[in-house]
């Protein structure tokens, strides 16, 4: 009966054993190294993804909060990191030992006659062996430090794809904005054409205009319509295109929060200051070091892995069976294992490693020089949009003006249709500047930020549109 009894334990027992070693947590403390879903300085105060009523106006810090928390970019770049994670648990458990059971058992078959002489021929065998790789040149070293860097190298990936994913949100707020007032400043240009329209009809009617002047007037309302209608499209994709980064389907209908054309809040410092911080704070950058180190790791890991390795091990033999008594053993010894030739493959695998270093570090140095770059042209153009936006005010001051004097002289009879549709079209078109001088600005003001590796929850709330307006 009993040796019937291991039998049908048999399958409890196995799984009893791997759950003796298993944990679902961090026993190896791999997740000091890694960043929550969304680190901290990205989203203030918040600890969760609470839901938002999108009914309610959003705001732009409403809209880059939805992002980091539904965008799926934040949730794949964090799997990959906790997949980094674990393997540096991998590299780490060559640290401990390893301890195995084997259990099996054999039956028999007995012939017909010979069963009644007695029971079934049954044996039970049991073998624990546990083994500890003492020392191997610092081969376990080097692998835990390479898998300790390429770790944080995607940390710092995560980082920098949340930055991505902000200043993607940001541009993609601000187009919508844009849209929205150049859809209301197309309004006004076709109101104001549909004015003068009725203007030119109205003497063409009293005989005191000639019909170019009521065509000339008509064609202008036309073309005017055809652009609101066009903003109109351009602007249902902006909302779109917006949606999307917020991680919702492209056709969810959401409403802004009104948005005053500000001015974004300038750091035109020295620009060589702007720069070295940059190479100081890009975390796109610190992956590429971390990449550099990952790869310094791996040529030591390549030479140690052809050197020998010294490892102790112990085992524990137990059988037992119906032909023979129950008997155990114990053992314990040392292993010396040398490689003497393996093809040359190990030689190649430390080209191979010298390689991608050189390869890494060609690519940090790139990188570098690229940031320099990104910093240089994301302040340039910042402050080109300050300047444009100044200069655009004052352009559509004077167009106004100037518009209101001619239509008023058209209207009086004392001037021409010629100089009223110029006057129109140059007030619409002083409108569409403003906009995009205003549009260019808080995209280069957020582009500088990423640049410079600065984008984050404290930066938006300066920025225009992150709060809610009063009108």
């Amino acid at each position: 009966m009993r040796k019937y009894l291991c039998l049908m334990l048999l399958p409890g027992l196995v799984y009893a054993q791997e759950s003796l070693w298993y944990d679902d947590g961090d026993p190896l403390d791999t997740q000091v190294y890694t960043l929550p879903k969304i680190p901290g300085e990205y989203r203030g105060n918040a600890t969760d993804c609470s839901p938002v009523d999108l009914q309610q106006p959003l705001t732009l810090a409403d809209v880059v909060d939805i992002s980091l928390c539904h965008n799926p970019q934040t949730s794949e770049v964090w799997a990959s990191a906790r997949v980094q994670a674990a393997q540096l648990g991998v590299a780490k458990s060559a640290y401990l030992p390893s301890v195995t059971n084997t259990v099996s058992s054999n039956m028999g078959v007995l012939s017909p006659e010979s069963a009644t002489r007695g029971n079934p021929n049954l044996n039970i065998a049991n073998s624990v062996v546990a083994s500890y790789l003492l020392y191997d040149f610092g081969n376990r070293k080097a692998n835990v430090e390479n898998a300790r860097q390429l770790l944080l190298a995607a940390s710092a990936t995560q980082s920098s794809t949340v930055q991505t994913v902000l200043l993607n949100t940001i541009i993609a707020y601000y187009q919508v904005q844009a849209n929205i007032a150049a859809l209301t400043a197309a309004q006004q240009a076709e109101r104001a054409a549909e004015e003068s329209f009725k203007a030119a009809n109205a003497r063409y009617q009293a005989g005191v205009a000639t019909p170019a002047d009521k065509l000339q007037a008509q064609t202008a309302y036309a073309q005017l319509t055809l652009q609101r209608i066009t903003i109109e499209g351009t602007l249902r994709v902006a909302y779109g295109a917006l949606v999307n980064l917020m991680g919702l389907p492209a056709n969810r209908p959401v409403k802004l929060a009104a948005s005053m054309n500000d001015a974004p809040p300038s750091i035109l410092d020295d620009v060589s200051a702007l720069i070295e911080q940059a190479g100081q704070r890009r975390p796109d950058l610190m992956a590429s070091e971390a990449q550099v180190r990952a790869a310094e790791a791996s040529i030591a890991a390549s030479q140690a892995a052809s050197k020998p390795t010294i490892s102790m091990g112990v085992s524990n033999n137990l059988q037992d069976g119906s032909q023979y008594a129950a008997n155990s053993a114990t053992t314990l010894g040392v292993t010396v294992s040398i490689p003497l030739f393996a093809g040359y493959a190990p030689t190649y695998r430390i080209r191979a490693a010298e390689a991608t270093a050189d390869l890494r570090l060609a690519q940090r140095d790139r990188l570098r020089l690229q940031i320099s770059l990104d910093v240089w042209s994301a302040y340039q153009n910042l402050r080109t949009a300050l300047q444009a936006m100044t200069a655009s005010k004052t352009l559509l001051e004077s167009a106004e003006q100037s518009y209101r004097v001619a239509l008023g002289r058209y209207k009086a009879g004392v001037g021409n249709i010629i100089d009223t549709l110029n006057a129109q079209s140059a007030l619409a078109l002083a409108r569409q500047q403003t906009i995009q001088a205003g549009l260019n600005a808080n995209i280069a003001r957020a582009t500088l930020a990423q640049a410079i590796g600065e984008l984050d929850h404290a930066m938006i709330q300066s920025l225009p549109g992150a709060h809610a307006t009063s009108h």
